[in-house]
């Protein structure tokens, strides 16, 4: 990082206030997870946050310019970034530019326009639906909309208990909320639109009638507590002790934390052999699921392609880990989602360590390999650490780089309502802008879900 980014962003920092620095987190929270921000208690940890997600880096400030315009802040986007309010009007209306979401926008523009009754007013309103701790005198109105989300009572497409709210004492404010979703009902139906004309464009022989109108996308029922099985498969110790997975713990830790929050039975079972883990997955397959919405399992591991590896170095063929959760073998799965994430090292001994630019710190392995095709069998899912014949990464320090990017993009889209598909995308673009000296690396999605599947939140 250069002196002069350093200088900027440091310059930058120390004209921020703490109410500043609180709505900054706020307006990022589509990009950074909630767990990361609330540890954040100055604007330089928040800077440096924001470095890490590649949000901001020398020669590229637009979101630093959109979060500053956000709240406010013109003085420091003239003195330190050459811009103006005039300016970053013009650039926002352009379509796509704004990373701030139209829904984060009108949260924080609430926030703002609320006075301190107003604030204590909806506080008092809220006491049924929220634990008074989080409602204490001194929680901002920021604080009470993060807690609003975090317990499902407000989201992108679900407004209805905040204009509630505020249509007894602040009916400005609800009208805004008004044109919000009229607008995103606007904008829906024209992306809706474009569906129904691209169909048409390419179904061939077909003319309009014979497009079908029916685009909404039916989701999987995530109604019981526990949702599921949340298995874990960790291949850390390797007979030859050459080969150990240095890191694997850091995932095994982030998708328990994840997954525990998500309200699934999380096990983890460390370094099996490769008959123990057919006999690990197969064991869970036979297990009545009927109360159950779904079932996730996590395998970490050196493989080869189509192939995982045990400790004992003989192989397991993915297919043979899937077909035990085929309709016939475990019925009381069927028509439910069955997910499986598998980042597999290639794990030659001697192999040599692979290090990242400087948004990345620590010692990197290889990983490599995945899988040609799924059994021709509905409702399941593999998402692969990288695409075939190609190696993908792990650092010895923090995890997988690809793991670790799928659990933080679980804490930040799942309470936003995204479905599973958008958050594995989203993975997908965050990894593969990543460049691994000079090297790529690209997950896959491999899927026959027939609906969407869209985590609940506690």
């Amino acid at each position: 990082m250069s002196t002069d980014f350093c200088k900027l962003l440091f310059d930058i920092s120390e004209a921020l206030i703490t109410d500043e620095l609180a709505a900054l987190k706020f307006l990022s929270l589509e990009h950074v997870p909630m767990r990361r921000l609330e540890a954040i208690q100055e604007p330089k940890a928040f800077f440096e946050v924001l470095q890490e997600k590649d949000m901001i880096e020398a020669g590229s400030l637009a979101f630093l310019k959109e979060l500053l315009y956000r709240i406010n802040r013109i003085d420091l986007l003239a003195a330190h970034l050459g811009s103006s309010r005039e300016e970053m009007e013009r650039e926002l209306q352009i379509p796509g530019r704004a990373k701030v979401s139209a829904y984060r926008q009108l949260l924080y523009g609430i926030a703002e326009d609320l006075t301190s009754e107003d604030v204590k007013s909806v506080k008092f309103l809220l006491q049924k639906q929220i634990p008074k701790n989080k409602l204490q005198d001194n929680a901002s109105m920021l604080k009470v909309l993060l807690e609003m989300e975090r317990n499902g009572i407000i989201k992108e497409d679900d407004l209805a208990m905040l204009k509630n709210i505020l249509k007894g004492f602040r009916a400005d404010i609800k009208k805004k909320i008004d044109i919000y979703e009229e607008k995103k009902k606007e904008n829906d139906s024209k992306k809706k639109l474009h569906c129904l004309v691209s169909e048409s464009v390419h179904s061939a022989g077909q003319g309009a009638e014979g497009v079908t109108p029916h685009l909404v996308v039916e989701s999987y029922k995530m109604k019981n507590n526990p949702h599921g099985y949340c298995v874990i498969l960790n291949n850390y110790i390797f007979k030859n002790p050459y080969e150990a997975r240095e890191g694997t713990v850091k995932d095994g830790e982030a998708v328990k934390r994840v997954f525990k929050w998500l309200q699934f039975e999380t096990v983890e079972h460390m370094d099996l052999e490769a008959k123990q883990m057919h006999a690990k997955v197969k064991e869970y397959s036979k297990k009545d699921h009927s109360n159950m919405d779904c079932f996730v399992c996590f395998i970490f591991s050196h493989g080869e392609k189509d192939k995982i590896k045990g400790i004992d170095h003989e192989f397991v063929n993915i297919k043979d880990l899937l077909s035990c959760f085929s309709g016939s073998n475990c019925p009381s799965l069927a028509g439910k989602p069955k997910l499986f994430f598998i980042q597999a090292c290639q794990g030659s001994v001697g192999h040599p360590a692979v290090t990242v630019k400087e948004d990345f710190s620590g010692h990197l392995e290889t990983d490599a390999t995945p899988l040609t095709s799924i059994p021709d069998q509905a409702d399941i899912l593999v998402g692969m650490a990288t695409v075939e014949d190609y190696e993908c990464y792990r650092c010895t320090e923090m995890g997988s780089v690809y793991i670790q990017c799928l659990c933080d993009k679980m804490e930040s889209l799942c309470p936003l309502g995204k479905d599973l598909i958008t958050i594995l995308t989203e993975v997908n673009k965050e990894v593969g802008r990543r460049v691994l000296n000079g090297w790529k690396q690209m997950p896959k999605i491999t899927s026959t879900l027939r609906k969407q599947l869209i985590f609940q939140i506690p």
